[in-house]
């Protein structure tokens, strides 16, 4: 299926993006650290590139991510120009309060204190925006929730008297070009229950943990090893059904339960440390991606 979620109170809060970006002097772009790039919003770069504004890539929930795939994306990111990039997790006060001065290396225009730092968050939607500008306030001003678009509306506050902050809504883009993005959202849950079947996006989340964590599925499902190779992601939520009772009337698993289990327990960290894409990931799919094109 192709995931496409763009509800229409998000072209409002792109239009006041852009608007504040001609007074902001840093973009803090909060993607998840366990898919950095299928999570970067494509209209964030455009947006920062249009104004000439420099980038902070904070890779949030990296306390969820595989560490190693972690830093290849770092290394991946400080390659690229005017942008720096830090992984952190939000539940890290301490982390968090690295990024004004990592801002502020950024813009050295703001560095003789005469005028604040301006820094403006943006991402898509449940990434952590909201609670990142909470934890630098260092009170409850933005409303967080566990579930996309919870945060409406622009707002601003001082950190202090050197730096302000603008938490912006979450945003996704019109068109999610490259199928499996929308996949790895959809199991991120970065988009909307009506825009996604969970058993078709859990299906495609156990291809990639048979692919690249093929023991953690088995530990956490008490699934043989041995097994594991003649799977495909629809045996994994079947044995997963059967292995949590999960049965329709007739003794045929529940997939549809099944498959919100593994969504879920992705979602809470309950399978241990996953990435679900890397740099050399990546760059396979948009291949495979243009020779399908070509073939076509």
């Amino acid at each position: 299926m192709a995931i496409q979620w763009y509800p229409g109170h998000m072209t409002a809060a792109r239009k006041k993006a852009a608007e504040a970006m001609a007074s902001t002097d840093v973009v803090i772009e909060v993607v998840d650290a366990r898919l950095p790039e299928a999570s970067s919003n494509p209209m964030v770069r455009e947006l920062r590139l249009q104004r000439q504004r420099p980038c902070l890539k904070v890779l949030n929930k990296a306390d969820l991510a595989d560490p190693d795939v972690t830093q290849s994306w770092l290394a991946w990111y400080r390659r690229q120009d005017g942008m720096r990039a830090v992984a952190l997790s939000c539940r890290k006060p301490a982390e968090v309060a690295r990024l004004p001065g990592l801002c502020r290396a950024l813009a050295p225009h703001r560095s003789d204190n005469t005028k604040p730092l301006r820094m403006m968050i943006m991402g898509i939607p449940n990434v952590g925006k909201s609670t990142l500008m909470n934890v630098l306030l260092r009170r409850k001003l933005a409303k967080v929730g566990d579930e996309p678009a919870v945060t409406r509306a622009q707002q601003t506050a001082s950190i202090d008297i050197a730096n302000w902050l603008t938490d912006t809504p979450g945003l996704l883009w019109p068109k999610i070009e490259h199928p499996s993005d929308g996949l790895m959202l959809a199991a991120s849950n970065a988009v909307g229950r009506n825009a996604m079947i969970d058993e078709e996006v859990a299906q495609f989340l156990a291809g990639l943990l048979l692919a690249h964590y093929p023991l953690t599925l088995a530990r956490r499902y008490a699934l043989a090893a041995g097994s594991l190779p003649s799977l495909d992601g629809v045996a994994v939520i079947e044995a997963i059904a059967r292995r949590r009772g999960l049965l329709l009337r007739g003794g045929l698993g529940d997939r549809e339960k099944a498959s919100r289990v593994l969504l879920q327990d992705y979602r809470d960290g309950l399978l241990g440390r996953i990435s679900l894409e890397t740099p050399a990931t990546r760059g396979a799919m948009l291949l495979d991606e243009e020779s399908a094109v070509v073939a076509d």
